[in-house]
């Protein structure tokens, strides 16, 4: 492989609210351990991907999720550049599509509506959380726990006044909040992902519930693999029963807590896929 072939491209920093530091250190440091294992790695701004005809890498990882870079980037993947991930399971993860793919593919998944965000509607039973049906969180205002229907107009009036048109109503679950994160190809109902992380999220009252790690697993490998994603993260409520209830995939996330880990397990995922291994 050519030395010089391999990009890694930054996550606009309005996609990474109080999170942009996170953000670009994974990002870095998987540089620096494909770097270990023989690439030459050049970072770069997704707005700074070169003027039309410029060269291109044989290989990109990505963290940029702006629907005008990534239909570039479809287009180089189209015409043989190799990406994880790929433009296409970024695209996925925007809520509206997310939710049509669980469906399709019969992930299952916290019960959602699609509701345009201006006039009047049954919106049905509360509390509920509304959510911008394209990007995950950016700013405040993008997520929102509703527990009066006066609350809910509102959340979804701020989200019309900025020009987005659809949100997510998602049905409000008790439980315990659990963050995952996962590198390795998606699909299949019976497997782990080849790395995969679990842990309770900080800012809540931890009740314990025992619940089965490998069903976790598995159901987050499906749900992957359903998007098209190879490097993601997430969240799942763990009920009083002990069932996981999905309510997010992302692409990509910071890996925060497991940092130095994943991006060792990123970078080795990477080598392969880039020397022509399969996704």
């Amino acid at each position: 492989m050519n030395r010089s072939s391999c990009w890694g491209i930054f996550r606009e920093k309005a996609h990474s609210p109080g999170r942009e530091s996170d953000d670009a250190e994974i990002l870095r440091l998987t540089a620096t351990q494909l770097e270990a294992r023989g690439f030459r790695v050049e970072l770069k701004d997704p707005d700074g991907l070169g003027a039309p005809g410029a060269a291109r890498p044989r290989s990109i990882f990505l963290m940029c999720e702006r629907p005008a870079v990534l239909r570039e980037l479809r287009a180089w993947e189209t015409a043989g550049v190799r990406q994880v991930n790929s433009p296409v399971a970024v695209l996925n993860t925007y809520r509206e599509q997310m939710i049509a793919q669980f469906a399709e593919a019969n992930v299952p998944f916290i019960p959602s509506r699609l509701v345009a965000t201006a006039g009047e509607g049954d919106w049905g039973p509360l509390p509920v959380w509304v959510k911008r049906a394209d990007v995950h969180n950016t700013q405040e205002g993008d997520v929102v726990f509703a527990t009066s229907r006066e609350a809910l107009e509102g959340a979804l009036a701020g989200l019309a006044e900025r020009g987005i048109p659809r949100a997510v109503l998602q049905r409000h679950v008790e439980g315990d909040l659990v963050k995952f994160y996962g590198v390795g190809p998606g699909g299949g109902q019976h497997a782990a992902p080849p790395w995969f992380r679990w842990f309770y999220h900080k800012d809540q009252r931890v009740a314990g519930h025992a619940f089965d790690q490998t069903r976790l697993a598995q159901l987050v490998r499906r749900a992957a693999g359903a998007l098209g994603l190879e490097v993601y993260g997430g969240d799942v409520i763990v009920t009083p029963a002990g069932q996981p209830v999905l309510l997010d995939l992302n692409a990509w996330p910071s890996f925060a807590l497991y940092r130095e880990e994943a991006a060792a397990a990123i970078a080795g995922y990477l080598v392969q896929r880039f020397r022509g291994g399969p996704r």
